[in-house]
Formats: structure tokens, sequence, C-alpha cells
């Protein structure tokens, strides 16, 4: 299994994440952030201005190349289930990596954790993030994205604990309390 937590910067990806992989048996953390941190540091900077002059790292069709095929190669070697933790808000970037992500494992699944702007400029201050930085800037645009477009499973975490995001994400997966899938004949 699959398991994509989407959201904006501060939308709790990676608390959620984190929470359901103690809960979920065999299964690992993906953060794909890792792949575009390692290809900034190789990638040439005149190759990088020209294909993702944004300075974002997902505009890189090696990108999304190696985000499905590190996943490819963790399921396959480990076989475990992973958790995938990343802030995607272009469709055809998304459709990509889903259908990729699909190709290994059909039940793959997405959740889209949503909260309010001043929700998460209160997370990210919390966390540390200097107001006016890359996640910052990021906020409006993942919530008109995530408005305007069908990223599937949304799930409301404003005012919710992180306990009720991950019981509602393990209802949805059909995954009991020991963290073992029910059977799903039932």
């Amino acid at each position: 299994m699959i398991i994509m937590i989407n959201g904006a910067f501060g939308a709790g990806k990676t608390t959620i994440a984190n929470e359901l992989h103690k809960e979920l048996e065999n299964s690992m953390i993906y953060d794909p952030e890792v792949v575009g941190y390692m290809l900034r540091h190789v990638i040439p900077e005149k190759e990088k201005r020209m294909e993702a002059g944004t300075g974002d790292f997902q505009d890189l069709q090696l990108w999304r190349d190696l985000t499905v095929e590190v996943a490819k190669r963790l399921v396959g070697k480990y076989r475990v289930d992973l958790i995938v933790p990343m802030t995607i808000r272009k469709m055809d970037y998304f459709d990509v990596i889903k259908s990729g992500f699909e190709e290994i494992d059909e039940d793959t699944h997405h959740f889209c954790l949503t909260a309010s702007k001043e929700t998460i400029y209160k997370r990210l201050k919390a966390r540390g993030e200097e107001e006016g930085n890359w996640c910052f800037q990021q906020t409006d645009k993942c919530l008109k994205a995530f408005q305007e477009n069908n990223f599937g499973e949304y799930i409301d975490t404003e005012n919710v604990s992180v306990g009720e995001v991950v019981g509602k994400i393990k209802e949805k997966l059909n995954i009991d309390e020991m963290g073992l899938l029910m059977n799903r004949s039932e």
C-alpha cells in the first residue's frame, strides 16, 4: 500500500505521517523532498535554471521520475507500505506521481490535508519558519490549487487532534486499531 499525504506546508503532513507510521505495521516514511535536495546539489546551475527557473525542484522532470523510481525500489527491496508526505499542488505532476505509484501498488491512496491560511501561518511560525520564506510563499498557491482541483480525499486539520486525523485516514484505509488491514469483505 502507498499512502500519499498531501497539503500545504504547515497543514500537518509530517506530523500525521509520523503518527500513522507508528500505528501501521511494516510501514516506512518516504519523503520525496530528499530526492529534490539531492538533485539541487547534483544538477548544474545552468540546467536547473533552464528547466526549473522557479527554483522548485518539482519542475525537474528527473525529480518526478526519481520520486516514482525510488518508491518502486523501496517497496521492491523492503516489502513495506509507504507513507509519502509531500506538498504537490500542480495537477499534472500529481497525476504523474500518483499513476506511477499505482503502477507500483494499485492499493495507492491520497489524502489532502487542509487548514486555513491563518492556521497554516501559525503552525509555520511555531516550527521556526521565517515569515516570508519558501513555505509561506507557497501557501496561497497551494490553497488555491487544492480548492480549484480535485485532489481526492480531503481532511480538514483545523481544530482537530492529530489522533482524529490519523483515525480518519485509518478508517478510510480500513485499518483496525492494531494497524492491520481489516477483512475487506466485512
